[in-house]
């Protein structure tokens, strides 16, 4: 079967996300305003033009997250997919924790659901995305936007947003060179003290309350985290250099963005103009590249 080569054009923007946020290991996430932009209209051939950060990657046809998804999904469907032509902006860096391949791979849903005529409801998507990226932190927060919390139930997937209007600024300080989050989780350990599980437990609950009542003063407490990070920090070293920056008044919180090495600082507005500065001092790094964004509302689709 055939799908329509009929099909209207289509917009879309999907945003960057940070995972965990310390303690909320695989269970929250927060989309960030740095997207990936993609205009698709139906083609003779697959041609994608490329744009913006990483753009000779994201050109690439061969091993492509977004064309391999989109295909693959049409294909269980037993549907033959329409070839495309991908007009590509990409703002969000790749393979540094900040929720690429989920943005990638929920693109390739999208189109499959346009292109394909599948008229799948907002929660058949997130099942699907969910299901292929293996947890449902990042592609939650990506498709939900703000602060989403995620959880698989034997009913399915559970989701939770809250904290998509308040002004806090992100940073993100970009290392020069990217880790798999394959060897991020090879690191973590099979087993946990109660202790440690336990205060997660409790920071996780402040993390949810910071972000859904816009208490900022509760952030440095509730993105301490002992489950991931600690085993991370000799592989992410730009975490343990930044970390003392909690003590900043300037700064609300630091973590691990997704499973790193990228690290997230969350600032107040404004933040204070010497904020760089300040990062790149304690990081050792005057080059250290800095991103300044915002809490995006997730997905846009037209």
């Amino acid at each position: 079967m055939t799908a329509s080569p009929q099909s209207k054009p289509l917009h879309l923007r999907l945003p960057a996300t940070s995972a965990n946020l310390g303690p909320g290991f695989d269970a929250v996430g927060l989309a960030m305003a740095l997207y990936l932009t993609i205009d698709a209209t139906t083609a003779e051939d697959f041609h994608i033009d490329a744009t913006g950060r990483n753009a000779d990657l994201c050109a690439k046809l061969e091993n492509n997250l977004i064309l391999t998804t989109y295909m693959d999904v049409l294909a269980v469907r037993g549907i033959l997919a329409p070839a495309l032509h991908l007009q590509l902006h990409n703002e969000i860096p790749l393979g540094m924790g900040c929720g690429s391949s989920a943005s990638a791979l929920l693109a390739g849903i999208l189109l499959a659901n346009h292109f394909g005529n599948l008229n799948w409801p907002a929660q058949q998507i997130l099942e699907e995305a969910c299901r292929r990226e293996g947890h449902p932190d990042n592609v939650a927060a990506c498709y939900l936007g703000g602060m989403t919390v995620s959880s698989i139930t034997k009913n399915g997937l559970v989701t939770a947003t809250c904290g998509q209007d308040l002004n806090w600024n992100l940073l993100l300080a970009l290392p020069p060179a990217g880790f798999s989050t394959k060897k991020a989780r090879a690191l973590l350990p099979a087993h946990y003290s109660r202790e440690d599980a336990v205060a997660n437990i409790q920071a996780t609950a402040l993390l949810v309350a910071a972000f859904a009542q816009g208490r900022s003063e509760l952030l440095r407490t509730a993105m301490q985290d002992r489950l991931h990070q600690p085993y991370r920090a000799k592989a992410c070293p730009l975490l343990s250099l930044l970390l003392p920056l909690t003590g900043d008044p300037a700064i609300l919180g630091v973590a691990l963005s997704g499973a790193g090495p990228s690290v997230l600082l969350i600032a107040g507005s404004p933040a204070p103009s010497t904020i760089d500065d300040r990062i790149r001092q304690t990081a050792q790094d005057p080059t250290l590249e800095i991103i300044h964004t915002t809490i995006s509302k997730g997905v846009l689709q037209t």
